[in-house]
């Protein structure tokens, strides 16, 4: 299981140079023009776990399956794309389909690359794209709500409950908040989800700079940095140019790369550390001699739900999890040596998974 994270952001800020350096690919088209991007370009990446070659190591593994992410490149939106100006609000439903939205803001000074307002100022940019998002869903909230009215003088249950959850995300984005900013109750969460409000996405600002200031950000980052604090909000400080050449280079010429830059990793790599700190993501292993293989899963997940991420009928028919912690495989030279010290445990249903444990599930038929 992976996430799936929607590329946004105004034309020309950089969205789909950093696709192509994440997936790899030239799938999506960068130019210096608006708009280069017709259809929403999906790419799915491994999600890189030095972890997991170390399990994969001590178990001689034949072969090592990351978990994967999916990041999905969506066109530039401008400033009136709900009310149908550039490409419109066709690209809106896109952000609906992802858990998590990656606002690239250009950061960059280049004469030589035009931008849509003509001017740089990550921060503006941010409030634009967020107006879109929020004038979208105030305009889908009075679509449901009219649409609710004859369930709820009904008596529907659900379609109550749905319409006190829409007056509220209503409310906040009448008061110039995103839905996001809404605190709901547990009993709530699922109903909540179920809305796809474009701003209750949690989101993560890339502020993407020039080559030489990828180690250090510059006045316009930390001008993003402040803003998504206040908000709550996660960023990442990326140079797409860099990640661009780093995706054409091997592991060992990429680490030579990223040295000569002062870099200690690739953005990839902060980018999805900050993607899973920001959905509260964590990562399980299961480790034998055909595979080590890696899963993720969200924080605080119980052992059935974990085992239901391989296969259902796991899930299902869950009996335990024989689960030892990362530290201690590697520590004890794997499974056997954590046996002999008395480190594997079996959990029942209630256990909550840790991120890092190697679990092995035993399920009925």
């Amino acid at each position: 299981m992976g996430f799936r994270t929607g590329i946004v952001g105004l034309p020309n800020v950089g969205k789909s140079t950093l696709f192509n350096a994440l997936t790899k690919t030239a799938a999506a088209q960068a130019a210096n023009f608006p708009f280069c991007t017709i259809e929403p370009n999906v790419g799915d990446v491994a999600v890189p776990d030095a972890r997991l070659e170390r399990l994969a190591g001590i178990a001689k593994s034949a072969r090592t399956i990351p978990t994967r992410m999916t990041f999905v490149d969506i066109a530039g939106l401008v400033k009136g794309a709900s009310k149908g100006e550039g490409l419109g609000n066709q690209f809106l439903a896109n952000i609906r389909e992802c858990d998590a939205i990656a606002h690239v803001l250009r950061c960059f000074e280049d004469d030589d690359v035009t931008h849509v307002s003509g001017k740089v100022d990550p921060v503006d940019d941010a409030e634009t794209i967020e107006t879109e998002l929020m004038i979208s869903d105030l305009e889908s909230i009075e679509k449901r709500l009219q649409n609710l009215t004859r369930k709820v003088r009904g008596g529907d249950k659900e379609a109550i409950q749905q319409e006190r959850l829409l007056k509220t995300a209503q409310a906040a984005l009448e008061g110039g908040k995103p839905a996001r900013s809404v605190e709901v109750d547990a009993d709530d969460a699922k109903a909540w989800e179920m809305l796809q409000l474009l701003t209750s996405k949690p989101i993560l600002y890339v502020c993407n700079v020039s080559e030489d200031e990828a180690g250090t950000g510059n006045a316009h980052s930390r001008a993003v940095e402040e803003m998504a604090a206040a908000q709550g909000a996660g960023t990442v400080v990326i140079s797409a140019k860099i990640e661009e050449e780093i995706s054409q280079l091997d592991a060992e010429e990429a680490a030579e790369f990223l040295e000569t830059l002062g870099l200690d990793e690739a953005g990839l790599d902060r980018l999805i550390r900050a993607g899973y700190e920001l959905l509260g993501l964590q990562t399980f292993f299961t480790v034998g001699p055909k595979e080590a293989r890696a899963w993720t899963v969200p924080g605080g997940v119980a052992a059935p739900q974990a085992a239901g991420v391989i296969h259902g009928d796991f899930e299902r028919a869950f009996i335990r999890a024989e689960t030892i912690s990362y530290d201690d495989y590697v520590a004890l030279g794997g499974e056997q040596g954590a046996k002999d010290a008395g480190k594997m445990r079996a959990e029942g249903k209630a256990y909550k998974v840790a991120d890092g444990d190697v679990l092995h599930f035993l399920h009925g038929a």
